[in-house]
């Protein structure tokens, strides 16, 4: 990955990460906002493919853990962002050349809003990190996923984009 390659990814990631932490609060949904890092991470994995999602994903939720007003053991949400960028980059198909259909594009988010999402509330659970029951932690899942499907047709696409273009171009032996 050359550097501009991944500054052009880290300073897309902390967009959304400035924009999860201190705009989307104020249109929180049952005290639950949109997860635009996980977004941005779902972007990188179909088009970029696991490695780089899975960076990403360890970087955007280091990110998270850290900022304010973080109430959780740091490392939660980077272990929540790694996995889902490694299952979703693996969804990518090279033979589509990094362009999946778009009811694929909203499955893949929705999918790693759910595993996202629960991977982070279950490592809650475990480590007692706040105590939260059960099904506050459905509504939340629940919530998170309504979310980040309404967003993805508006974020996912044009992020995969930015990403494509920043990819090297292929040489053709033929």
């Amino acid at each position: 990955m050359s550097l501009i390659r991944g500054f052009v990814a880290f300073l897309i990631l902390l967009v959304a990460v400035v924009l999860q932490v201190t705009f989307f609060p104020h249109l929180a949904w049952h005290g639950v906002v949109p997860d635009l890092a996980l977004l941005v991470v779902v972007a990188a994995g179909l088009t970029r493919g696991p490695q780089f999602a899975a960076i990403l994903g360890f970087v955007g939720g280091l990110l998270l853990d850290l900022a304010p007003p973080a109430d959780h053991y740091a490392g939660r949400w980077a272990l929540a962002l790694v996995v889902v960028g490694y299952v979703v980059g693996r969804l990518r198909v090279p033979g589509q050349g990094g362009r999946p259909e778009p009811v694929m594009v909203v499955a893949a988010a929705a999918a790693a809003s759910f595993l996202g999402t629960s991977l982070f509330a279950l490592t809650g659970l475990v480590l007692k990190d706040p105590v939260v029951s059960v099904p506050d932690m459905l509504q939340v899942i629940l919530v998170a996923l309504v979310w980040d499907v309404l967003l993805t047709p508006l974020l996912v696409p044009a992020l995969m984009v930015l990403f494509r273009r920043t990819e090297p171009a292929r040489v053709s032996l033929a």
